[in-house]
């Protein structure tokens, strides 16, 4: 059977997975009257609330008589590592662009690693039924894209086609008819061509493993494209490492493959597709699964280094192992190499005394993902603020910089600009408009500045902003950046907090925490108005007099408590404090719950 092998790139909400929807049902994928959940490829819970792509997926459809196989990739940056690896399983991308807020910075950090391997890009002008949607201008913004990222003359001589992924058509021009996708499944079939592999059926069987999985009942699972061979089910094969050392052999025990939304086994794995091996115990991503006469490794992507590192600890408060059942530092190590096996962007180290791990990765929002997701299978955890990794190169001491792209009212413009210039040490270098009362900022900024930024910006836009990042380089340490400028409240009694003490700390500053909630000593109750930290009672309860005066006894009226979302805590907190998280809450604490304990630290500090 004819292949052509896909991948569908895109900014988040560009509406990449709504689109893979519509392919699958016009190509007879699901049955007529099968029950298909909304944004099907979204598979985790995760996923479907935040509506974003986290992890790549592979699905395939038939359509005339040719298999076509698509993966579906993760728009934001963090998740990158997926990214990179995907491209060289396919021979073809279909870039998905909003017709009204055209090319996006995530789409530039895919395409450019799509354009780079040579591959030659379909560009599909998606909701381009939206009142304000330009697709003409979109179009001449995809051309420039592809001329500032140094694509060839093919490559800048692209199909396109305009579309409604919602609505289910794609059509070569503006006023096409506008029933189905066949002009789109047509394109693909035509413009793509099939994998170069199909010649080497002859060549013994080798297969580069892009992304890892596992299963309940087969264990480990490696996915891949067949580079050259044939490989049947019972076989047994060898894996190598990048530099072609051999790390074990093993009997594949199962070839599975995609088929619409599941995966199938299949007794024979032939040169061309896309298919996953059960068998292996230690082969993971980037190394080659190889017949045994084999020697050299086939060549694999360099994994970009991670940028951020975060402390996962034990949870040691006073109110730990009330909510979750895994709070032993054996399950969280087991349950964190777990995750550093199937994602290659995430790097797990021990720390001294064994009772924290350091965990980097690419960015907030893979560590946000990463704690939720341990966060919902009951584990209990404490996490430090995000630390910004360092590199030395020639004796000078070097950062990671992002790209930072902003789209923004014009009328907050000056203050965006003020907090990214001032202390954040960012550099300006691009301002433009982007439309009605739009402008477009695009700004160099140190990643240690963009820690905990987000939640500001959306404040000071008054939640009209959009804002997006991409890693730039590494550059010269660009000196101290100042952290939070208020201190905090902080409990100086264990119990049940009282209405009538909080209402007497209004106040002193904002509150966290509202009444009958369980607090400890050391715990983070409140925002100080000033920029020192203050230890209070949130337990003292009114004294009984037998003065009895109209207005004496009015019921006490709290102003409604802040209340932070994981990441907005964890990039809140300062160097001293940490958050704790369990299954159904978010605490704020400091590091050492003892005052005395907490003032002999500073003093050491200092």
């Amino acid at each position: 059977m004819d292949l052509r092998n896909i991948a569908i790139i895109a900014h988040v909400d560009h509406g990449k997975t709504t689109l893979v929807d519509e392919l699958l049902k016009q190509s007879g994928a699901f049955r007529d009257n099968q029950a298909v959940a909304e944004r099907a490829m979204d598979s985790n819970d995760l996923e479907r609330e935040r509506g974003i792509t986290i992890l790549a997926k592979a699905t395939s459809l038939e359509w005339k008589g040719m298999r076509i196989n698509i993966v579906d990739t993760p728009g934001h940056a963090d998740f990158g590592g997926e990214v990179e690896r995907i491209l060289s399983m396919v021979d073809g991308v279909v870039l998905l662009v909003d017709a009204a807020e055209g090319p996006m910075p995530q789409t530039k950090f895919v395409t450019s690693k799509a354009l780079a391997l040579g591959l030659r890009p379909i560009v599909v002008l998606n909701k381009v039924d939206k009142p304000d949607a330009e697709p003409d201008r979109a179009l001449d913004e995809c051309f420039d894209l592809f001329a500032n990222l140094g694509a060839d003359d093919d490559q800048l001589d692209f199909p396109h086609l305009y579309a409604s992924g919602r609505a289910g058509w794609a059509d070569d021009t503006l006023d096409g008819p506008r029933k189905d996708l066949t002009a789109l499944f047509d394109l693909v079939v035509s413009h793509v061509p099939a994998p170069k592999q199909i010649a080497h059926d002859k060549e013994p069987f080798r297969m580069l493993a892009t992304t890892l999985g596992s299963d309940p009942f087969i264990g480990r699972i490696l996915t891949g494209r067949v580079e050259s061979g044939t490989l049947k089910a019972g076989e047994t094969v060898k894996a190598l490492s990048r530099d072609g050392e051999k790390i074990e052999q093993f009997r594949a025990t199962k070839i599975l493959a995609f088929r619409g939304l599941g995966q199938q086994p299949i007794d024979i794995a032939e040169a061309g597709d896309i298919v996953s091996i059960a068998g292996m115990s230690k082969a993971t991503v980037a190394d080659t699964v190889c017949d045994l006469s084999v020697t050299e490794a086939i060549p694999a992507q360099p994994i970009d280094p991670p940028t951020i590192t975060v402390t996962f600890g034990i949870n040691d408060s006073p109110l730990a192992g009330k909510d979750g059942k895994k709070v032993q530092s054996r399950v969280i190590r087991e349950r964190l190499m777990k995750e550093a096996e199937s994602n290659v962007a995430i790097r797990v180290t021990d720390t001294p005394g064994g009772e924290a791990f350091e965990v980097a990765g690419r960015g907030e929002l893979q560590m946000g993902v990463l704690i939720e997701n341990m966060r919902r299978e009951g584990f209990e955890l404490s996490i430090s603020r995000p630390q910004v990794l360092f590199v030395e190169e020639n004796g000078e001491k070097l950062e990671p910089v992002e790209e930072v792209t902003i789209d923004v009212d014009d009328e907050y413009t000056g203050a965006v600009i003020e907090k990214l210039t001032g202390p954040r040490k960012g550099e300006l270098s691009e301002m433009k408009p982007a439309g009605a009362g739009k402008t477009r900022i695009v700004a160099l900024v140190p990643s240690r500045g963009l820690i905990g930024y987000h939640g500001e910006f959306l404040t000071d836009t008054r939640g009209t902003g959009v804002l997006n990042r991409v890693f730039h380089a590494w550059e010269p340490y660009k000196g101290p950046i100042p952290g939070r400028r208020a201190g905090v409240l902080i409990s100086m009694e264990n119990g049940t907090s009282v209405a009538y003490a909080l209402w007497n700390l209004e106040e002193r500053g904002k509150m966290f925490i509202g009444a009958q909630e369980a607090i400890y000593t050391g715990m983070i109750i409140g925002e100080h108005s000033r920029d020192n930290d203050l230890e209070v009672n949130p337990l003292k309860g009114k004294k009984l007099t037998n003065v009895r005066a109209s207005g004496t006894d009015d019921a006490v009226r709290l102003t409604t408590p802040i209340t932070m979302s994981l990441e907005q805590a964890i990039a809140y907190i300062d160097d001293d404090e940490l958050v704790e998280v369990t299954p159904n809450a978010i605490r704020l604490r400091k590091r050492f719950l003892d005052p005395h304990e907490r003032k002999r630290q500073a003093r050491a500090a200092s």
